[in-house]
């Protein structure tokens, strides 16, 4: 392993404005929140499923993977984002 790609060196790299106002952003939201905004899309992606509403009903069904993925996001913005040093 080269000196750039050290581990020591991670904490030294820096986050571009956008990534670091977005992070400052997502990481004061629960992380839950992005759970229960995936199942709510669910839910309501089968309500609408029910009511024979088939398109919108994949349309709001697809939500839930995206929703998910912010999740993840969020909790890795918690974890190791580029605010861990400050906290």
């Amino acid at each position: 392993m080269d000196a750039v790609n050290s581990p020591g060196n991670a904490y030294q790299q820096k986050e571009g404005p956008v990534a670091r106002t977005i992070e400052q952003q997502t990481s004061k939201l629960p992380s839950d929140v992005w759970l229960w905004a995936a199942v709510a899309s669910m839910v309501t992606s089968l309500g609408l499923q029910i009511a024979g509403e088939k398109k919108i009903s994949n349309f709001i069904g697809q939500w839930a993977p995206t929703l998910l993925i912010f999740g993840v996001y969020n909790k890795i913005v918690k974890v190791a984002g580029s605010d861990r040093l400050s906290r």
